[in-house]
């Protein structure tokens, strides 16, 4: 369960949240939330002592936020390939609207080698929920006649995954929000057609 920020807590978390999505754990300091946040550096210390803990109370909210979306879609809808397309749905608008371009945990994931392991270890924890919740919904559909997979549910869920971070990136490196849903519908299809 996440600790409640003050509100400047919480706008130094959404400032570094930003900044991680733009460019991940090595691309900014205190010294960039400083010029956000109109604060000093040592005030930001004040609230979070390192990066490494403004970072890790980034990314556990962000993953608290991404489990209650996924609980949150299957209860609403309770229907497996529905769930699958909100998901893409909510990426696609986050996309096209620029609210947000890229999952952080795929930020990061690139940087595992060099982040400190509190973060390393809250990133992976994000895939764990995600591949789980994935494999849930893979399941259910197959077991409904909704999808029909090549492999197991479980690796089907990372491949699905996969693409959806990876249509991230392409619509990213392509400088086009409409990449995203092409390259995603392409998979919702591929699990939907009989093969």
């Amino acid at each position: 369960m996440n600790v409640e920020l003050s509100p400047k807590a919480a706008e130094i978390v959404a400032h570094a949240r930003s900044l991680l999505e733009a460019g991940g754990y090595n691309s900014f300091s205190y010294a960039d939330i400083s010029a956000r946040v109109h604060i000093s550096k040592a005030s930001i210390h004040h609230h979070f002592p390192s990066k490494t803990e403004l970072v890790r109370v980034v990314v556990a909210r962000y993953r608290e936020e991404a489990r209650e979306g996924m609980a949150a879609l299957e209860q609403q809808l309770a229907d497996p390939l529905a769930e699958l397309n909100a998901y893409a749905d909510y990426w696609s608008t986050c996309i096209r609207g620029g609210t947000s371009s890229f999952c952080i945990c795929a930020m990061l994931a690139m940087e595992l080698p060099t982040i400190p392991s509190e973060i390393a270890d809250e990133v992976r924890q994000h895939f764990q929920d995600l591949t789980a919740w994935l494999t849930t919904v893979l399941k259910r559909g197959k077991a409904k006649g909704q999808f029909h997979l090549q492999g197991s549910p479980a690796i089907e869920a990372k491949a699905f995954m996969a693409a959806v971070h990876g249509a991230m990136l392409a619509a990213r490196g392509s400088d086009d929000p409409q990449t995203f849903e092409t390259l995603v519908r392409l998979s919702i299809d591929k699990l939907t057609s009989a093969a």
